[in-house]
């Protein structure tokens, strides 16, 4: 599969609950973020979701702020016994896209030390 994301891939341990939008659905959704850039977010969860869908979320960062973002699903995997999704940030304000694009710089030159140590 070709890199399609612009921003660097982050690891992001955390757990986040998401509400799809688009058909005043009341459902909560539990899933697992698998990694996360200022673009989008990659993450898995036991639910179908659609490709399209566009869900609310708010996912906590690295320094235990929430994020409110909107998640647009543009990719699907199936898994065993669980689904792998891609989705893109929806009008995600720049400050909160900007807060994962500089922790990417940070983890990746602390990366970077480590392998040159």
């Amino acid at each position: 599969m070709s890199e399609r994301r612009k921003g660097v891939r982050l690891n992001l341990d955390t757990s986040v609950v998401i509400q799809r939008i688009d058909e005043n659905d009341d459902e909560e959704i539990n899933i697992e973020i698998i990694d996360v850039s200022k673009s989008g977010v990659g993450f898995s969860c036991n639910k179908a979701l659609q490709i399209g869908a566009v869900y609310e979320s708010f996912l906590r960062i690295w320094t235990k702020e929430l994020i409110h973002a909107f998640l647009e699903i543009t990719r699907i995997e199936k898994k065993e016994d669980t689904f792998e999704y891609g989705a893109f940030f929806v009008g995600m304000p720049e400050m909160d896209a900007a807060r994962i694009d500089n922790y990417g710089i940070i983890e990746k030159a602390s990366r970077e030390m480590d392998e040159n140590a």
